[in-house]
């Protein structure tokens, strides 16, 4: 019997070894780095059509995370990111050449935009990547970039360095991948399909799910239906003030979901306007999406109809993160 625990003991040491040594390696290696991929050739022909919905997209995705205070994509710190993941920062897009993206090619943007590698292979865990997003949205994104609006306009500045923390380091090099690149062609919806707009909408242009899911790590971007808590929300967040803030479930749960809080017409003033039905704004990081015509904002709507209903009482939940927040709590 000795022996047996002996060599149990043994085991142990040797696994708690290989994990102290595995960690280690993370937090001296930090973020991996990927072999320089094959960038498939691309010249996106440059349109006045394309830069407007280039805009469009850019408003709601690029916007957000990269714009300074004077309105251009040269980065900013992240508020909204969890502690926990470190102090993290955006990258400029800017046309500036050295600062920026100024002398990426456009298959090198496209290519980044599907997979989170960059051209040198190195790899950006914070970046969103858009598996599912049209070719010709991709090539649209990229005509904005490329245009003479204000925000993409060479500005040779950029926040600072992200200070990732040990779990992101370790997150890179286990849940959070680059994608693969498809070269099969992805086709826009069919606008006259509600449904199918409103998913395209929600997912591969808005990015909905990745916060308005049960975890900011455990999600499938590829396939995002099959991510944890899928619009079931609860991801704690921060909102302008600082304050933590658990994601909405946009699910039609008919007690915790949005089935009696919203009519469509409703939805579409809270998303576009940030306004709720009793007068209050919505809070940051949710920001009002002005851009969206009505009918996109309708078929998102139309959409959640069909996504399986989860039980998620996130207004309870946001009031008893904001008590545990309080002095002597």
């Amino acid at each position: 019997m000795k022996k047996v625990f002996k060599f149990i003991g043994l085991g142990l040491g040797f696994i708690l070894l290989l994990v102290a040594g595995f960690c280690a390696y993370v937090a001296i290696v930090g973020v991996p780095t990927y072999e320089a991929p094959t960038i498939p050739e691309a010249n996106v022909e440059i349109t006045p059509a394309r830069i407007a919905r280039g805009e469009v997209i850019g408003q709601i995705q690029c916007m957000a995370c990269h714009a300074d205070n004077q309105n251009r994509l040269t980065g900013k710190h992240l508020a909204e990111v969890p502690a926990l993941f470190g102090k993290l920062y955006s990258k400029n897009i800017t046309q500036d050449k050295i600062k920026g993206i100024g002398n990426w090619t456009d298959g090198e943007i496209i290519y980044f935009l599907r997979t989170g590698v960059r051209r040198d292979g190195s790899f950006a865990p914070v970046m969103p990547q858009y598996p599912n997003m049209a070719d010709e949205d991709l090539k649209s994104v990229v005509a904005w970039l490329r245009s003479d609006r204000f925000p993409v306009q060479p500005a040779a500045i950029e926040a600072p360095e992200s200070e990732l923390s040990f779990v992101s380091k370790l997150l890179t090099h286990t849940m959070m991948k680059p994608l693969p690149y498809s070269t099969e062609l992805i086709n826009l919806p069919d606008s006259t399909d509600v449904v199918a707009l409103g998913r395209y909408t929600a997912d591969a242009i808005g990015d909905c799910y990745s916060c308005h899911s049960g975890d900011l790590i455990d999600q499938n971007k590829a396939h995002p239906e099959k991510s944890k808590g899928y619009y079931g929300g609860g991801i704690e967040m921060k909102s302008d003030d600082g304050t933590p803030i658990l994601t909405a479930n946009l699910t039609f749960d008919e007690k915790t979901g949005i089935a009696k809080k919203y009519t469509k017409e409703q939805f579409i003033k809270v998303v576009k306007m940030g306004v709720r039905p009793d007068g209050s704004i919505l809070r940051q990081p949710m920001f009002p999406r002005p851009m969206l015509t009505d009918y996109e904002v309708g078929a998102i709507y139309e959409y959640l109809k069909t996504v399986p209903k989860l039980e998620n009482d996130i207004a309870r939940k946001n009031e008893e993160l904001m008590l545990a927040e309080k002095p002597g709590h």
